[in-house]
C-alpha cells in the first residue's frame, strides 16, 4: 500500500473502493495516468498469484513513462484481492471465490452460463451483479469507464508443473504471437498443452476461450486486443516480472496503434 501511494507523483491514486476481511480494512486502488487512448491493466484476483501485482507495484515507474512516451493513459487496478495477497490464498479471508466474473451469457431461453463451451452460441449477455465485495467492486468501478482500446488481465497459473507461460487472447493473432516468442527467452511457452479442463493451447502458446471474465467482457465492449497472461507460479519471480514486462510494453503499444 505505501509503495502503490508512492507513485502519487506518476498517476492519479484513487481508491474506488475498501473491503474488510477478517477485521482487517483494505483499501482498493486505480493507478490513472491520462493519454490520448486507453489502456486497461488487471491483477491480483487470485491471491496465490502473487507475481502481477508485484511487477505493477515495483516498475509501475517505468511502465508509466513507456505509457507517456506513446501517449497512452493507463487504468491500473494492481491488486484487485489484496486479502488473499496478503494469505496467499486463492480467494479472500472470507474464502468467497473473488474471481474476474463479469458476464452472463443466455444460451437458450432462460438458461444462463457464466462460460461458453468452445462454439457455443447464445442469444445475449447481461453484465452479472453478484460475486464478492472485490469482484463488485472492480466491476462497477471498470465498467463506468469507456472502453479502453486495449485490456491486458495478469495471471498466474497455480496447477502446472515447472516453468512457463501462456495466454487467452482476442483479436489480431500476429501481436499476440510475437509477445510470446519474446518471452520465451524466459519460460517455456505451453504450446499444443492440455492446461485444464477446458482448454487447449495452440502452437502459439495462445487460448481462445469465452469465460464470462473481464477480458470476455471487454471483447464484448469492442475492444480490439485483449489479453489474460498466465505464467506458472513455479516461473521464478524475476523471469515472470520479464515476462509480465514484455506484455506490458506490447500492450501499450497496441493501445498506441489503436484499432
Amino acid at each position: 500500500m505505501r509503495r502503490i501511494r508512492n507513485y502519487s507523483h506518476l498517476a492519479e491514486v484513487n481508491e474506488y473502493a475498501r473491503v474488510v476481511e477478517g477485521g482487517v480494512e483494505y483499501p482498493l486502488f486505480r493507478l490513472t495516468v491520462p493519454g490520448d487512448r486507453w489502456l486497461v491493466i488487471t491483477s491480483g484476483f487470485h491471491g496465490e498469484e502473487p507475481a502481477g501485482p508485484l511487477t505493477l507495484s515495483h516498475h509501475f515507474e517505468q511502465i508509466a513513462a513507456y505509457a507517456r512516451e506513446r501517449g497512452v493513459g493507463l487504468r491500473v487496478y494492481p491488486c484487485i484481492n489484496p486479502s488473499g495477497f496478503e494469505d496467499g490464498t486463492r480467494y479472500n479471508r472470507g474464502g468467497e471465490r473473488v474471481n474476474n466474473d463479469f458476464l452472463r451469457y443466455e444460451t437458450a431461453p432462460g438458461v444462463w452460463k457464466g462460460e461458453l463451451a468452445r462454439g457455443e452460441s447464445f442469444q445475449r449477455w447481461v453484465l452479472f451483479d453478484g460475486g464478492p465485495r472485490e469482484t463488485r467492486a472492480v466491476r462497477a468501478d471498470i465498467t463506468r469507464h469507456p472502453a479502453p482500446a486495449a485490456a491486458l488481465d495478469i495471471h498466474q497459473d497455480d496447477y502446472l508443473p515447472g516453468a512457463g507461460t501462456y495466454a487467452y487472447v482476442f483479436g489480431e493473432r500476429a501481436p499476440h504471437r510475437a509477445l510470446m516468442t519474446a518471452a520465451s527467452q524466459y519460460a517455456r511457452v505451453l504450446r499444443d498443452s492440455h492446461v485444464d479442463d477446458n482448454n487447449d493451447t495452440d502452437g502459439d502458446g495462445l487460448i481462445e476461450y469465452n469465460d464470462g471474465s473481464v477480458s470476455d467482457y471487454f471483447l464484448r465492449m469492442g475492444v480490439p486486443n485483449v489479453a489474460t497472461l498466465e505464467t506458472t507460479t513455479q516461473t521464478p519471480l524475476e523471469a515472470c516480472h520479464a515476462i509480465n514486462l514484455i506484455w506490458v510494453r506490447g500492450y501499450i503499444d497496441l493501445a498506441a496503434r489503436g484499432p
